[in-house]
Order: C-alpha cells, then sequence, then structure tokens
C-alpha cells in the first residue's frame, strides 16, 4: 500500500534531517478562485480579524477541540456538516474556527466569502509560510472564523513532496492559534492525500459522515486503515470522535440497512442524530448560508443542531 511506503519514505528522511527546509516553492502566483453565486451587503464582508482583539475575555480558557471532518469519497456531506456544525457551535457561543481545506472551496463559498474578500488562504499558509492570522477572516455569523480555501490547493501536494515533514504543515499552524478558539472544525478534501494527512496529523478527534447508500461503504475500511497508520506513525492521540449518517431517506429499506451495518462496525461510535434529505439544506450554500440562518425550522437544521449539541458533549 501507497502509505506504509510513504510513512516509511518519511522515516528515512527524518534521519537525514530533523529541522524544516527553508525551499524556494515552487509558485507564489495567485490562481483566481472560481467565481462565487454569492453575493454579500457590504456592511457583512467578513474582515481580516484581528483574534486576540476579539476576545471579548482575554482571560478566557478556550475548549480548544480541533476536529476533522473526514471521508475520502465524495458527496457525503462534509462541507454541508462543516459549515452548519461549525455555524451552530458558534450560535451556542462557542467561538469557532473552519478551515476550509478543500481545493473545490465549498464550505467558503457556502459562508458568503467571495474571491474578493479572502485575500490569504490555506494555500499561503501551507506552502508559502504566511501567518495563519493573517488569513483568518471574520464571517458574518456569531463567533464563526474562516481560514477560506483556494484552488491553488489542488496543486498543493505536489508542491510539497520536496518538504521534509510536509505532513506536520497544517499541525504546526493550528498550534500557533487553537488556544484562541473553542473549536477548530478542519473540511477534509475527498481524497487521502497530502491534504488529508496533514488534517489528521493536526487534528484530535475525527468525525466521519457516510452517506446512507450502498457505495458509501465502500472505501471505509481504507479510510479506518489510514486514521491507524497516522495513529501510529504522526498522531498518537488521533481518536474517532463519531460517524455521522447523512442523507437518510426514510422512504427506501436501504438506507436503514446501510446504518444498522455501519452501527454493527461501528457500536460504541454512530451518532444518534441522522441528517435527512433536505431540499433546504441543498439551496443554503447557494445562499452563502449555514441551515441556520436559511431555514431554522427545517428538518435539516433541526438534526444539525441535536448534532452540533451530541458534539460537545463528546468534549465533557
Amino acid at each position: 500500500m501507497w502509505l506504509k511506503k510513504f510513512f516509511k519514505f518519511r522515516k528515512m528522511q527524518e534521519k537525514k534531517e530533523n529541522n524544516y527546509l527553508d525551499a524556494d516553492f515552487i509558485s507564489k502566483n495567485k490562481v483566481a478562485l472560481t467565481a462565487s453565486m454569492v453575493e454579500l451587503n457590504s456592511n457583512q464582508k467578513p474582515i481580516t480579524a484581528d483574534v486576540n482583539k476579539d476576545n471579548d475575555k482575554p482571560d478566557k480558557k478556550y475548549i480548544s477541540r480541533v476536529i476533522a471532518i473526514a471521508n475520502q469519497k465524495g458527496g457525503v456531506g462534509k462541507s454541508t456538516t462543516a459549515v452548519n456544525m461549525s455555524s451552530y457551535l458558534g450560535a451556542l457561543g462557542y467561538k469557532t474556527l473552519l478551515i476550509d481545506l478543500d481545493p473545490q472551496s465549498n464550505s467558503t463559498s457556502g459562508l458568503g466569502i467571495t474571491r474578493e474578500q479572502a485575500d490569504k488562504n490555506i494555500y499561503d499558509i501551507l506552502i508559502s509560510n504566511e501567518e495563519p492570522r493573517n488569513a483568518i477572516l471574520k464571517t458574518q455569523f456569531n463567533n464563526l472564523y474562516i481560514i477560506p480555501s483556494s484552488i491553488q490547493l489542488a496543486g498543493a501536494e505536489i508542491e510539497l513532496v520536496s518538504t521534509l515533514k510536509r505532513e506536520y504543515r497544517l499541525q504546526h499552524t493550528i498550534e500557533k492559534i487553537k488556544h484562541d478558539f473553542d473549536f477548530i472544525i478542519i473540511d477534509c478534501p475527498p481524497a487521502l492525500g497530502l491534504l488529508t494527512i496533514n488534517a489528521l496529523t493536526g487534528a484530535a478527534e475525527v468525525l466521519i459522515p457516510i452517506q446512507c447508500e450502498y457505495y458509501a461503504l465502500e472505501g471505509l475500511g481504507q479510510l479506518i486503515n489510514t486514521i491507524n497508520l497516522v495513529r501510529e506513525n504522526l498522531n498518537e492521540k488521533l481518536i474517532i470522535a463519531g460517524v455521522v449518517m447523512t442523507m437518510y431517506d426514510r422512504r427506501t429499506k436501504l438506507s436503514e440497512q446501510v446504518i444498522d451495518e455501519v452501527r454493527t462496525h461501528f457500536p460504541d461510535k454512530v451518532y444518534n442524530t441522522i441528517i435527512p434529505r433536505n431540499i433546504r439544506l441543498s439551496e443554503a450554500p447557494s445562499y452563502g448560508k449555514p441551515i441556520l440562518e436559511y431555514d431554522p425550522a427545517c428538518k435539516g437544521a433541526i438534526a444539525y443542531k441535536n448534532l452540533t449539541k451530541e458534539v460537545i458533549g463528546d468534549g465533557k
């Protein structure tokens, strides 16, 4: 398996040199993000946040939980979960940072952030050593901040290949800022490459969304194997916080069968809350709003609110 070879090669490199390479990175040219469908009013534009200044209680000790939302399969609800769980955490009074690590930038646009507003992004942090505080944007939603993504991130894995300890890049970024937040949520790309490895190395917990369909179960074993490899080689503290079933359709027997199968494999890890298929959840991103702001009374909103409370309870 390529991951085992990857970790073996990494250990050989570390023996030769323990410090970071001060490499000249391949490219610093800005590539435009795909045009956003979202238009914000001028008084709602996010601004680069002074995290320390924004602390209403400078002496407050934050929870500092770091959760990666990961699944190498696309279309299972990672970004939807990241955006809506983060917004509910903020609404419940928890200072929350969402890191969009997906080149598709769905979490970024889902919170109404346009390319003009994202002067710095996660690509600049990982590749150009930009200070993370310079990339944090304060959104229009309560207690919610974001480090936006960029289409540039699609080439980041190639650019990181020549960098020693490349799988720790995000971890060192998080260490600089995690004590300024209660929760840091990482939206991972739909792949098991270096970006996802960085997320799993930098996080303390991983939340796995699984679609209530047969194909969603394929590759789940590979994801668990990757998590175990990361735990053994890079981040021994990493735990599976839980599995959330998404896109549930009560009209089909298959949905129930998939849930039963997942609960068989993860008897103590499947959240009680199940996210239903809901048209309002699908519509909200096109307006640049989490479901909390778009339609807080719909079934999808209620489900994500309950899920958020379960996730909060895991840390107590």
